[in-house]
């Protein structure tokens, strides 16, 4: 395959290429639409135009407002067609985040999805000089021309390409390799957020690196309800367009159960929380029914664990146990698989740690999670394991051209190549404590690499808990572990820094602990409510207890408390990638953290 120099330049290159190939299918009221690689190019061009046509002028910043959908996509790749850079911005943020971030990225048009959204930008238009216009998926224009619809954005786009022959396309051979293309801004666990500068290089190597691996390939269908405003998804996005393999993009969370069992995808990229949700759900639906139904789920699950340990070592089961795989898999594990559409080659996780538990729970099933790992502030791409090169508990091996090695002082991790950003957006000191001047990224994370080059994350250099008698513990570890051998925890932070012991804050998901309420003699009781029962607290506890066995005494959960509701992007305690902000459940929670440590003794 050519080499290229920008995404604009492999878009325009698979356009010509496969113009009659199925590049994405997207609801449509009822229905589903497609749009072959041919149509897309043709809307693309039309936005990008119309694009110009507003005076938009390269590398300026053209932001999107909106969740995933076929126009956030069509949208991503007009402007940086049209020669411009991307600023993302969450559906979540609120006015006056959003009002920040396009100030600070001097962003000069938006697209917004919806009234909601186009809401945002009238409430806070005089806070926000240079932005000039507003481009609405969904609603109607302003009767003053600052907010126009995409569809008139369109017939401007075309009008100007008829008036402007070969323009579009010499604009696309004018983007240069060290152009910025994305300005993604971190959703951060504490502070205002960091636009991160990601060049069109950086999205030519994550495309190329991942194809060189093999990871993906035409045949794949990929399922995609990842945020677009977030690294992940972009990533994937760059990759399509390389290899070219079709995307069925729906943003509906509510409706990707359902949607499974109708696409049918090959591979599917996830964050955690959704394995966890899946967990939780099967784990309680087999606890629910019959006694030898549930035997008959345990005994099948000890088998897959079995050939799960096989498979891990490169071997195939044979003999009595390969007959028992084919009889647990008929009577259990298919049932899993066609939840997800019986098809899925893999899951590809990523944006914060799958504990190997969980892993090794559905590799049983025979559904293979392949964890990566990468910042925002290298692409999204740096590690990731492979189908037949994996090991759980890792996030694999680097992809070509990714440079690694572990500061000997601290055990952080640092990353070197292609993917690396240009810098943060008018923050030269910050840029300089996380991109050194060897070109190495400072992490902030803490890991070690194995004798065969797996990476595995051990913790949060910043989040790692020193304890008043000098012992670390890494809490993602603890939590990680509690999230999966317990199925009625939703969210979990332990915290014990400089305390004489650890204790945690544990969120429950209120349909799970509201199901086991009913079936327990309490379905009346509310949610805030079920937190502080004895007998919900009692069933916590066997959990804690069955956590602490074979861990040394200074890393052991001394006490729990259960939060009086769930972390939510909305009330402020997750990131819309559905990480913990860690500091904002502590402080929110201070008083309650507090009661915990009432009588101890600190500095033992």
């Amino acid at each position: 395959m050519a080499e290229f120099r920008t995404l604009p330049e492999m878009f325009l290159n698979r356009v010509s290429s496969t113009p009659s190939q199925l590049a994405f299918r997207f609801p449509n009221g009822l229905a589903w639409s497609e749009l072959t690689w041919g149509q897309t190019g043709d809307r693309v061009r039309a936005i990008a135009c119309g694009l110009r046509a507003l005076g938009v002028e390269a590398e300026q910043r053209v932001a999107i407002l909106s969740n995933t959908r076929i126009e956030w996509i069509l949208a991503d790749l007009a402007i940086m067609n049209a020669g411009a850079a991307t600023t993302t911005v969450y559906p979540a943020n609120t006015p006056d985040e959003c009002a920040y971030i396009l100030n600070d990225s001097d962003t000069v048009a938006i697209f917004c999805e919806d009234p909601k959204q186009v809401a945002k930008m009238q409430a806070e238009r005089a806070n926000m000089p240079k932005l000039q216009h507003v481009i609405t998926v969904d609603g109607a224009g302003s009767d003053d021309g600052w907010v126009i619809t995409l569809q008139d954005l369109e017939k401007k786009g075309n009008d100007w390409h008829g008036a402007h022959p070969g323009a579009y396309e010499a604009g696309v051979a004018a983007v240069q390799a060290d152009h910025l293309a994305t300005l993604i801004y971190t959703s951060g666990t504490t502070g205002k957020p960091k636009g991160v500068e990601l060049t069109h290089d950086c999205w030519i190597y994550e495309a190329k690196a991942i194809d060189d691996v093999k990871l993906l390939t035409t045949e794949d269908l990929q399922y995609f309800w990842l945020p677009l405003a977030h690294v992940f998804g972009k990533v994937l996005g760059a990759a399509q367009v390389r290899i070219g393999f079709p995307t069925v993009v729906d943003g509906r969370i509510d409706k990707l159960v359902d949607n499974l069992g109708i696409v049918r995808p090959t591979f599917i990229a996830a964050v955690p929380r959704v394995f966890e949700k899946v967990y939780n759900k099967v784990l309680a639906t087999a606890k629910a029914g019959n006694p030898i139904k549930y035997s008959i789920f345990k005994w099948a699950f000890r088998v897959g664990r079995k050939v799960s340990a096989l498979r891990q070592q490169g071997k195939t089961p044979t003999g009595l146990l390969a007959l028992q795989h084919s009889v647990a898999d008929k009577l259990v594990f298919s049932t899993l698989k066609n939840r997800f559409g019986g098809r899925v080659r893999f899951f590809i996780s990523g944006s914060a740690p799958l504990s190997r538990d969980m892993a090794e729970f559905f590799h049983a099933a025979g559904i293979l999670i392949l964890e990566g790992y990468g910042l925002t502030e290298t692409s999204a791409a740096s590690f990731v394991n492979r189908p037949e090169q994996f090991r759980f508990g890792t996030v694999g091996l680097p992809l070509p051209g990714t440079e690694v090695k572990i500061a000997p002082e601290d055990g952080e991790i640092l990353l070197r190549g292609r993917g690396n950003l240009r810098g943060y957006h008018n923050l030269p000191e910050n840029t300089a404590e996380t991109l050194d001047s060897d070109g190495w990224v400072h992490t902030g994370d803490i890991g070690e690499l194995d004798a065969h080059g797996y990476l595995k994350i051990t913790d949060r250099k910043k989040d790692l808990i020193k304890t008043s008698g000098g012992k670390y513990i890494a809490p993602q570890a603890l939590e990680g572990k509690l999230k999966a051998i317990c199925p009625y925890a939703g969210q979990v932070v332990v915290h014990g820094n400089n305390r004489n012991y650890c204790i945690a804050l544990i969120a429950l998901p209120e349909e799970d602990i509201k199901t086991w309420a009913a079936e327990n003699g309490l379905g009346e009781a509310s949610y805030e409510q079920l937190t502080r029962e004895p007998a919900v607290l009692t069933l916590l506890q066997g959990y804690i207890t069955e956590l602490n066995r074979g861990l040394p005494s200074y890393s052991t959960v001394k006490k729990f408390a259960l939060v009086p509701a769930d972390f939510t992007v909305e009330t402020g305690e997750l990131t819309p990638s559905l990480k913990v902000k860690r500091k904002v459940v502590e402080t929110k929670y201070k008083a309650l953290i507090d009661s915990l440590y009432v009588g101890a003794v600190e500095g033992l």
